[in-house]
């Protein structure tokens, strides 16, 4: 079962409990049906990634995942948040376990090579492109989705299937909640969540508590007075204010947090001013992320930003104040310690200790961690990482530990993130089969202790 026990350095980071013996013989009669609908989840991917969506256009992506998951008996409900879908299948008496995969692409033109490679282009010609491995994501939720259905003998409980839109703009999950996902199907008992990863094929990375920096989208607009490009004297140059602002941020994270107490990460993506070589405009725009590892830390780096950007501007003497506007924001994402072990520990039991791989801190966001505002009281996440990496480039890379071949390998947002298809979708299916089933009701008349 496991295709990654000979590469070094992978070895399983807490032992932990083994899982009931039952869990692997009822998945081995859950996955008995993989091999059936795996040729469909294929060309539901090549579909997916040769057609990708940008954030609140996933019109057609969410149409194939409701009509699956309509032809397997689940109860659908489309257009929850946008174009969210979510499906319910009812199996007796149990716990609700939600799974979660987002839909959406981004705005990156792929130079992957693929046979199926993706050559959309918005209707003002952007490229766009499933560079971070949710077309992965759908597919694995859509089959494991079928494969609960087809084995209703192996648990009992209630199954929701969440497809998601709109992560990339982290606006998805909290759309979804405000469209009364908790108040019109109920708040699930526990939320499972993956993300493709460039490991091999076949690893798993899991992290107890803090798993993923939370992150805020910043605008910043900075207002000067125009002038002719040879008269700069007339002016109040909002770029030269503006690369004094891009410059003065990096020294937040290196010269305010503290080394021994805080994480954080500053980066401006977008800077816009102008549009002549010869004509000093009015105005410039920032548009940057900030991620730190608790609220706190945000709340100081954001203060931050706003008061080098401030002062910048008075510096310049600016004709009006800046404008600085949070965007969107989401949290920290924290895996609930005990739920994460469980789903750890089955997932070693189902593809040995060797495929896992100790869990690190990812600098990245993501929105998921917004499905653990239960209405009440918090609702219990776990959230993990599956290899996606074909074993030949794994082997192949430059590196003797996972970080070092990690870091010399095609990761999410990049043009030549390429999964490994067919094993992608195989270890992925099982792999939130697994965690589904781990946290489901046995089938018959036994019940989990």
């Amino acid at each position: 079962m496991n295709d990654v026990e000979s590469q070094p350095g992978f070895q399983q980071e807490h032992p932990g409990k083994p899982p009931r013996p039952d869990l692997n013989a009822r998945t081995r009669r859950v996955l008995t049906h993989l091999d059936a609908v795996l040729p469909d989840l294929d060309a539901l991917y090549r579909d997916l990634h040769q057609h990708p969506e940008l954030s609140a256009q996933e019109a057609h992506t969410a149409a194939e995942v409701a009509r699956r998951l309509e032809a397997e008996g689940y109860e659908v409900t489309r257009g929850m948040g946008g174009h969210g879908v979510v499906g319910l299948l009812c199996n007796g008496d149990g716990p609700t376990v939600m799974l979660r995969g987002d839909m959406d692409a981004l705005p990156i033109e792929e130079k992957t090579g693929l046979p199926y490679a993706s050559h959309v282009t918005t209707p003002d010609g952007e490229p766009v492109m499933h560079a971070c491995g949710h077309d992965v994501h759908t597919v694995c939720l859509a089959g494991t989705a079928a494969l609960l259905a087809r084995s209703r003998d192996a648990w009992r409980g209630t199954v929701m299937v969440v497809a998601q839109p709109a992560e990339e703009t982290l606006q998805g999950a909290q759309a979804m909640l405000e469209d009364g996902l908790y108040a019109r199907f109920g708040t699930p008992d526990v939320v499972l969540g993956q993300h493709t990863a460039p490991l091999p094929v076949g690893a798993f990375m899991h992290r107890e508590g803090v798993t993923m920096m939370g992150s805020a989208h910043v605008r910043v607009r900075l207002f000067g007075k125009g002038a002719h490009g040879a008269l700069p004297h007339l002016s109040v140059d909002p770029v030269v204010m503006g690369a004094s602002v891009v410059m003065r941020l990096q020294t937040i994270v290196s010269r305010e947090l503290s080394p021994l107490e805080a994480a954080g990460v500053v980066t401006v993506g977008i800077f816009h001013a102008g549009a002549r070589a010869n004509v000093i405009p009015e105005e410039a725009v920032l548009e940057l992320t900030v991620r730190t590892v608790d609220d706190a830390v945000r709340a100081q780096v954001l203060a931050a930003i706003e008061r080098i950007v401030k002062a910048e501007a008075e510096a310049s003497d600016a004709p009006r104040p800046p404008r600085v506007e949070v965007l969107s924001s989401t949290p920290v994402n924290h895996n609930d310690p005990a739920l994460l072990r469980r789903i750890r520990d089955a997932h070693a039991g189902w593809f040995g200790s060797s495929a896992m791989v100790p869990g690190v801190l990812v600098t990245a966001s993501e929105d998921f961690p917004r499905f653990a505002q239960g209405p009440e009281q918090p609702v219990p996440t776990a959230y993990w990482f599956m290899g996606i990496t074909p074993l030949k480039a794994w082997n192949e890379a430059p590196g003797n530990t996972p970080e070092e071949k990690m870091s010399n390998l095609p990761g999410p947002h990049s043009p030549t993130y390429a999964p490994d298809r067919e094993g992608s979708l195989r270890k992925g299916c099982e792999s939130l089969t697994v965690a589904a089933l781990a946290c489901l009701h046995p089938g018959g008349a036994s019940r989990d202790a």
